[in-house]
């Protein structure tokens, strides 16, 4: 509440203004308030009633203010304890920024538009227009002696109708309804004005046409006498012509068009606050039955690409997650397929800022621009790759350095054709290393695994796991030599402490690029036998890989914790989930509470194949149309890889029919190893003995190991090392070790369950 004297002030303030402008008599508010404190009945303030007497009708409104202010000060005076409290008192000036404020909260518009920014966008655009007229040129073109032999047809008609116009014309007709309208007045006066106009229009009009005519027939008798044939001929045609033009009829076009452009109703703000109307939310159900709209605009609704952009601000408590849930009946009340409607939330704005995309097509029907790669050109890794399009039909662009990559969607909806995408993006970088695995079997990323791949399996089979995990835990040991290699460059080659483009050229650093692509990978983590080791490296490769140049793309069908552990979905700095059915698999994709901000891979249709949502780039979520890529294109891409790596000297093991060496760490078992080199009477020994007596049993296998290898070995068998003191000498030394009851214990508890199964 305001203070009494902060009142008067307000008084004394708003009583001067309306004198000055009512020019009604004012009573002084001191004077009135003194005899008024005379009588010990009456309340120490004066009314309005007593403090302004108005003589002008125009101030009704200042006079209902008054009291509506008085009666305030009275409450104050004696409060009722039950009542409730107005907070927003009344101000003389408005609230709010001033102008400066609201310059700085202000979103400028770009001087120049996007598209003019992207070469790549400016040239396709040029490519579609050239493309349009020259299709159209070309229909025409061909269709040309049947549009002169209508027009001929119709020419006789047109002279028909040119020469009765003309007359018509010469003969003033267009006045005779005017000139009989004062006939049937019989005013004789207006008659009489309007026939000698007449007269004087058809005298003047009569000397034009006869010199019209002689003109003309004078013009035709020179061309028949002195022009060329080829100028007759021309004359005489586009005479035909035009009177085959004007003796056409309305519903009968000469021209047919050579492009039946989509038939899209422009965006209004009616169409959008009816389909906002029709998704049975109440907020905006009330605000539109009191009168207000339902939705804020806070710009035009303008042209966006191929489709219109409609932005602004929704009622109070309702989100764009709440009409991102209702895109169906959103496209409904819009009258448009579903893939034409998206809507979209704004990161730096409030929940209940919507921007509505309405395209003209639908998303996966529009054609796309051709893809800059598939024809030819190579790519650094190093630097943006354009992949695939976004609704408006610009490219989004991707830097497969630096990243590991988590793929998620239900099946049959493109997420093979995307990973396989990823890595023929790879492929076209010569110094990239490509180890691919399709544990689905069929064959999809054969184009990439064979002509390129350093190390490539398809399938599931005992064998096919096995060979991935030699190989991985090659990658795993290639991870620590690039870091030790990035530890002892300088700072001045190497002054982030990753693999940069410079570095990876350099062939005697071996830190050229390595891409795991994996598609099925639950296969891998599910594994009975080998799934805890598999899980264990891939972890370690997506924290530690991106720094050393060894990049991570896992695909799979079924994106929960158990086929994609959260060690990796967590640190996945890539996601692309194409549709998904829950809450659960769309946020291990694309990240905790990603559903609740809006971002729901669970609103694309079955007809969305290849359409997903992609976080990386340093952006917020965005929709993404992949490029399609089919088998033979994929062959035909792979190919042109594979020549590049032949003239670069990088093509190996693979693709030049190289096979690893047989890794015999597959074959035994590592926890009946370790108690074959711990006898019973030895509860604890040190990790370094341990790798020794091991290196000693199989040289093949453990030759090289050290207490650092066996501790990530035993990892994935839930066993640790524990800390063993042993007094060597008269001194205690405590050192990382193995406790054989531990080793025991595991081994029973895997013996069980294999009887049980």
């Amino acid at each position: 509440m305001k203070h009494p004297d902060d009142e008067n002030e307000l008084f004394h303030r708003l009583e001067a203004d309306m004198a000055a402008d009512s020019g009604g008599e004012v009573v002084d508010l001191d004077k009135a308030r003194s005899a008024r404190d005379q009588s010990a009945d009456s309340d120490p303030t004066p009314s309005a009633d007593d403090i302004i007497h108005v003589t002008d009708s125009n101030n009704t409104r200042d006079l209902d203010a008054f009291r509506d202010l008085d009666a305030r000060h009275k409450e104050s005076a004696d409060p009722d304890p039950t009542a409730r409290m107005v907070v927003d008192q009344p101000t003389v000036k408005a609230a709010g920024p001033g102008y400066l404020g609201r310059l700085l909260a202000a979103q400028r518009r770009p001087v120049v538009p996007l598209w003019l920014k992207s070469v790549a966008e400016l040239k396709t655009a040029a490519a579609w227009v050239a493309r349009h007229y020259a299709h159209s040129v070309g229909y025409h073109a061909l269709r040309s002696p049947v549009y002169a032999a209508r027009l001929t047809l119709q020419a006789p008609s047109g002279a028909a109708k040119f020469v009765g116009g003309t007359m018509r014309w010469a003969a003033d007709r267009e006045g005779e309804p005017v000139r009989l309208a004062a006939v049937r007045r019989e005013d004789a006066a207006e008659y009489l004005k309007l026939s000698r106009q007449r007269d004087g229009r058809v005298r003047l009009r009569a000397l034009v046409t006869v010199l019209a005519m002689f003109t003309g027939l004078g013009a035709a008798l020179a061309l028949y006498v002195l022009a060329p044939d080829w100028l007759q001929a021309v004359s005489v045609g586009a005479v035909v012509m035009a009177l085959g033009v004007a003796g056409r009829k309305a519903d009968a076009p000469v021209i047919h068009r050579a492009v039946e452009l989509p038939k899209a109703v422009k965006l209004t703000s009616d169409i959008v606050l009816r389909s906002l109307g029709s998704l049975g939310i109440p907020a905006i159900n009330q605000a539109q039955g009191k009168g207000r709209d339902g939705f804020e605009f806070t710009a035009p609704i303008t042209r966006d690409g191929p489709g219109w952009r409609a932005e602004g601000n929704l009622p109070y408590g309702v989100t764009v997650t709440d009409i991102i849930e209702r895109r169906e009946r959103l496209a409904s009340g819009l009258r448009r397929p579903l893939g034409c409607v998206w809507p979209e939330a704004v990161p730096d704005q409030h929940t209940g800022h919507l921007v509505l995309w309405v395209g003209d097509q639908d998303m996966s029907k529009a054609k796309k621009p051709a893809w800059p790669l598939l024809k030819s050109g190579s790519t650094d890794l190093f630097k943006p790759v354009a992949f695939g399009t976004d609704q408006r039909g610009r490219w989004v662009e991707i830097t497969l350095m630096y990243i590991a990559a988590v793929i998620g969607a239900i099946p049959r909806m493109g997420k093979t054709f995307l990973l396989r995408l990823l890595l023929l993006i790879a492929a076209l970088d010569p110094r990239a290393e490509l180890h691919t695995y399709d544990l689905k079997g069929t064959g999809d990323l054969d184009p990439v695994g064979e002509r390129v791949a350093h190390r490539h399996r398809a399938g599931d089979e005992e064998g096919d796991i096995e060979y991935a995990l030699r190989d991985l835990r090659a990658l795993r040991d290639e991870l620590r030599r690039r870091a030790k290699v990035i530890r002892s460059l300088p700072r001045d080659i190497c002054p982030e402490s990753k693999v940069t483009s410079e570095l990876a050229n350099k062939k005697s650093l071996g830190l050229h690029p390595i891409v795991v692509g994996v598609d099925e990978c639950q296969v891998w983590f599910e594994h009975e036998k080998y799934g805890k080791e598999l899980e264990e490296i891939c972890t370690d490769l997506v924290k530690r890989g991106p720094a050393t140049g060894i990049v991570l793309l896992l695909a799979t069908q079924r994106p929960d914790a158990k086929a994609l552990p959260t060690g990796i979905s967590a640190n996945a700095s890539a996601r692309f989930c194409l549709k998904v059915m829950g809450q659960l698999e769309n946020d291990m994709v694309l990240g905790t509470s990603a559903y609740k901000r809006g971002v729901r891979a669970t609103m694309f249709s079955w007809g969305d194949k290849g359409i997903h949502y992609f976080v990386g780039e340093g952006s917020d979520a965005r929709i993404v149309g992949s490029v399609y890529v089919d088998a033979p294109n994929a062959e035909s891409i792979a190919a042109r890889a594979r020549k590049l790596r032949e003239a670069a000297g990088t093509l190996s093991g693979h693709a030049l029919g190289e096979e690893p060496e047989t890794d015999a760490s597959t074959s035994y078992d590592l926890l009946a190893d370790i108690l074959a080199v711990i006898p019973a009477d030895e509860p604890k020994v040190w990790s370094e003995t341990v790798v020794s007596r091991l290196a000693e049993l199989r040289p093949e296998v453990y030759d090289g190991w050290d207490p650092e290898a066996l501790a990530a070995a035993l990892k994935p068998n839930g066993i640790a090392t524990v800390q063993v003191g042993r007094r060597i000498e008269g001194k205690f030394t405590n050192k990382r070790g193995v406790d054989r009851s531990h080793i025991t214990a595991a081994v029973a508890e895997r013996d069980e369950k294999r009887d049980a199964g």
